[in-house]
């Protein structure tokens, strides 16, 4: 995901000036797509108002530590999802991240277990962006950069089917074999995207000193870990309202529906919800004028 934008900055700054109308146009922004994603994952409304509460009280206490490396969705949504697992910690409870996981569970002898396990053991939290580790900020970015730029290039050459594979294969880390029966393409054709995908990481990143294998599996999960945080493969908020109006173009239309519906992407369904919400309020707000402006005529006025 992209890093902090010039509007956003202007928004924080005046936050952190204590500025209470700047303050509730951010919480007036989020609110929404936040509370749509911790109750999809918690069911129970109540348990989704109280981490999304204490998401902002977060957010708030470590303003001063944020350096400004993601954007605000981006943090927001990093420190929900571990107020997330500190509850399903309470409740001996998992959820997964992407829907698809759902119907492909890992098998028992896989050794990248299960979604959860592995964002509660690895994943970066809210400090994973103010860490001091130069060491670990050079291979942050690097991973980050290439990641971008691997996403770009296929977005820009409308490689889609690459890009669904890319997505189930770093996002969801599902089976070759699954995945092939999925996109129905061959197994093999799976493992040399991948193998493809993996190389062209390696390259973009070997000019900047990043230590490890880039085809080891260690590599491949600290590589699942910077996607799951920064999620460069979601389409933007304002591209999934386009799909919800059918106004894309087909290769993106296709796409953003696999996102949503194939992929299961809970952030992005999170945003679709809070649109969907949002529009309908419009058009109510919308209706309820025009019963204004056709009624009053007709008011009893006093004599």
């Amino acid at each position: 995901m992209a890093e902090l934008n010039p509007a956003e900055q202007f928004l924080l700054e005046q936050i952190k000036q204590g500025s209470s109308e700047a303050w509730d146009q951010l919480v007036g922004r989020y609110q929404g797509r936040l509370l749509s994603f911790a109750q999809s994952s918690l069911g129970q409304k109540a348990d989704a108002e109280d981490v999304v509460q204490d998401t902002f009280i977060a957010f708030l206490r470590s303003l001063d530590r944020y350096r400004g490396d993601a954007g605000i969705e981006t943090w927001l949504f990093t420190i929900l999802r571990r107020k997330i697992i500190d509850t399903y910690r309470g409740r001996q409870s998992k959820k997964n991240l992407c829907l698809v996981n759902d119907v492909y569970r890992a098998d028992d002898n896989d050794s990248h277990g299960d979604m959860f396990d592995r964002i509660a053991g690895t994943e970066p939290t809210a400090s994973w962006y103010v860490r001091q580790d130069e060491q670990h900020e050079l291979h942050k970015e690097a991973l980050l950069q290439a990641l971008q730029t691997l996403v770009t290039d296929l977005k820009d050459s409308l490689n889609f089917r690459n890009l669904q594979i890319v997505d189930l294969v770093f996002y969801a880390r599902i089976a070759n074999q699954q995945i092939a029966a999925m996109l129905d393409i061959s197994e093999k054709n799976v493992a040399v995207i991948k193998h493809r995908c993996l190389k062209q990481v390696h390259s973009l990143i070997e000019a900047k000193d990043f230590c490890g294998d880039p085809l080891a599996d260690s590599f491949e999960t600290l590589l699942t870990d910077v996607w799951e945080a920064l999620r460069p493969s979601c389409p933007k908020r304002s591209t999934i309202g386009q799909w919800l109006l059918g106004t894309l173009e087909s290769q993106w239309q296709d796409y953003v529906d696999f996102h949503l519906n194939k992929l299961g992407c809970r952030f992005c369904l999170a945003n679709l919800d809070d649109l969907k919400e949002q529009s309908e309020a419009t058009r109510q707000n919308v209706f309820r004028q025009r019963i204004m402006e056709s009624t009053i005529g007709f008011l009893s006025r006093p004599h």
